[in-house]
């Protein structure tokens, strides 16, 4: 028996979804457990596997469309299975009656066999619009109460919006200059950063704490190392270890913040942030203080091949207690990050500087690293982040210390 596809909740709390890419077409026989569409989450891709054997028999979603979770996305037939009245199994499910209208903007989702007239209170003041419509309507400043639809019932489409913006725009006085641009719309990670970043930074009490790290030894042990080591050891994999060995340390460091108690953790999940296209996700490194050099440098390297390829499953870039942010091969000397929340901490980490320094009295030319540590004053006191900072500072200029 024929039954509708529906957008699943694939991330917590998430209202919305999109279709990146169908992997099958209309008619394409499907096994339970294949894979039937790719849905962009917040940070990555996620999969769409099927629960039965089916047949794909009609995509209500076109790839790049955002509908809301739990929308009718597709209709899957039994094998076997011909004559679908979809029009009828959609209206069955109210399917009619959503905000959202989910192939095109400008044409009815299906041409049902019968006219089917929608659950809608026409006196309820809802205005029913597709989201393309919402969007281009806010971006030329229109109130949608004031068009007219011209979509399936009524319904306000991209091209009602188009035609009100064009008249608007031949009424209007020619403007003396113009100024080009390109309208990227937001990603949902880019969504999702922003309203993080946002809520971290108005509701989070940040302070901040430097401290400078004297780099021989460490570039000495790394340069010995990648002599003989199958895998180059960077900079940022001493980093990364030094600091789960320091939260290990430094227990009272190792938590995360919660509105009725503090969560300290038993192990070192260390999170790295990563830039991609769509902006900036942080796969967490597992165990950090009990994994080896080379075994951080392949974890990080690969969690941040399938970061920038949008290929991280959740639990990869969920959870951890704490966050390195390291700019320091663009060459950037120092700079303070925001804490990704619930983290306590995030260290920022700039490039090693040739600088002069002043060594048992004498003036000299040493190698140094400037590292900066944003911390919630809910969760951290300044005198607890500053001795985790000491640690840190520790490890990194006597390196076998985390090794040992």
């Amino acid at each position: 028996m024929a039954k509708l596809l529906h957008m699943p909740e694939v991330s917590a709390n998430a209202t919305h979804a999109a279709i990146q890419n169908w992997t099958l077409k209309e008619g394409d026989t499907i096994s339970a457990g294949d894979c039937i569409a790719e849905i962009e989450t917040e940070k990555a891709l996620v999969e769409l596997a099927a629960e039965e054997d089916a047949v794909l028999g009609k995509i209500l979603v076109e790839p790049g469309r955002e509908v809301e979770v739990g929308a009718p996305i597709g209709v899957l037939f039994a094998r076997g299975e011909t004559d679908v009245d979809i029009a009828a199994l959609l209206a069955k499910a109210g399917a009619l009656a959503a905000a959202n209208e989910p192939v095109v903007d400008d044409a009815p989702v299906l041409q049902p066999r019968a006219e089917v007239t929608p659950a809608i209170d026409a006196h309820s003041g809802r205005i029913f619009a597709s989201p393309l419509a919402r969007r281009l309507a806010a971006a030329k400043g229109l109130d949608l109460a004031s068009l007219k639809g011209s979509g399936p019932n009524g319904r306000i489409v991209k091209r009602d919006v188009e035609a009100v913006a064009v008249a608007a725009a031949v009424a209007a006085p020619t403007p003396v200059s113009t100024v080009d641009f390109d309208e990227i719309p937001h990603s949902s990670m880019r969504k999702t950063i922003a309203r993080r970043l946002v809520e971290s930074k108005a509701t989070v009490p940040h302070f901040y704490l430097d401290v400078e790290c004297r780099m021989e030894p460490l570039l000495a042990l790394r340069e010995q190392v990648n002599r003989t080591a199958a895998r180059k050891i960077s900079i940022n994999d001493f980093i990364v270890k030094a600091a789960a060995v320091a939260l290990q340390q430094v227990p009272a460091m190792n938590v995360t913040w919660t509105e009725t108690a503090l969560r300290r953790y038993h192990q070192a999940d260390v999170c790295v942030a990563v830039s991609t296209e769509s902006g900036l996700i942080t796969p967490v490194v597992r165990n950090a203080d009990s994994k080896a050099l080379s075994q951080i440098s392949a974890q990080v390297a690969e969690l941040a091949g399938r970061a920038r390829d949008g290929r991280l499953r959740p639990e990869e870039y969920q959870g951890g207690s704490f966050t390195i942010s390291n700019l320091g091969m663009f060459g950037v000397e120092q700079f303070s990050a925001i804490i990704n929340p619930p983290h306590a901490a995030i260290l920022a980490v700039g490039a090693t500087q040739q600088k002069p320094v002043v060594e048992n009295g004498e003036l000299k030319v040493g190698a140094v690293l400037r590292c900066t540590l944003s911390v919630d004053h809910r969760a951290v006191d300044g005198a607890l982040a500053a001795q985790w900072l000491a640690v840190f500072k520790g490890l990194m200029e006597n390196p076998l210390g985390m090794l040992i």
